[in-house]
């Protein structure tokens, strides 16, 4: 059990630092993702971006993930499964939130480019992986050298499904009973916007 996210970032960050040589940036799944990615990248000294992507919902089930997109792609864990056309309607308003997010958070800032580095992925927790998996395949058409992974708690059935699809999963609690990500904080409060431009600010800072 984390007391909250900031707790569980700075755990997390300790497990990290073995990689603090190597040229890299931290991913940010927003919004949760993003303080503990803070405490990571700044024990790590590497710049932080946010994953632009969102799951793809099955069209009977939102909530089911069919697949990831990002602002110039996407992918889908089993073609054919639904038309071409659902897909392209989801596709026209994930990005169009996609594009209202990076310009809320990042502003003009061009994107870091990855390849040859070691990404490293944060998350607050994983249930089932699927959106991480999604995302991971958009990930790796930049080319990155290495994708670690890094998460405070996740399904065991997560943890073997990943291990298999990066360097290193580093997770923090692994329970044998898994109840969903908020179970595992006692303090699991949305992330707001603010906070999301607080955090990313003050890696900007001269230190």
């Amino acid at each position: 059990m984390f007391k909250d996210r900031t707790e569980a970032g700075r755990l997390l960050a300790e497990r990290l630092k073995k990689y603090r040589n190597d040229p890299g940036i931290v991913l940010a799944v927003p919004r949760g993702g993003v303080p503990l990615a803070y405490f990571v990248a700044k024990e790590l000294g590497y710049p932080i971006e946010l994953i632009l992507t969102k799951k793809i919902g099955h069209p009977t089930n939102k909530e089911y993930a069919i697949g990831a997109a990002n602002l110039s792609d996407y992918f889908i864990i089993h073609p054919g499964a639904v038309s071409e056309d659902y897909i392209q309607q989801e596709l026209f308003v994930i990005r169009t939130r996609l594009k209202e997010m990076y310009k809320k958070f990042m502003g003009n800032k061009t994107p870091e480019n990855i390849a040859g580095k070691t990404v490293i992925i944060i998350d607050d927790g994983m249930a089932t992986g699927n959106t991480m998996l999604g995302t991971l395949n958009l990930i790796r058409q930049g080319q990155p050298g290495k994708i670690i992974i890094g998460v405070p708690v996740s399904s065991k059935e997560a943890v073997e499904m990943l291990s298999k699809e990066v360097n290193e999963v580093v997770v923090l609690l692994s329970p044998e009973a898994f109840y969903g990500v908020g179970a595992f904080y006692e303090d699991f409060k949305q992330i707001s916007d603010e906070e999301v431009i607080f955090y990313l600010s003050q890696l900007q800072k001269p230190s």
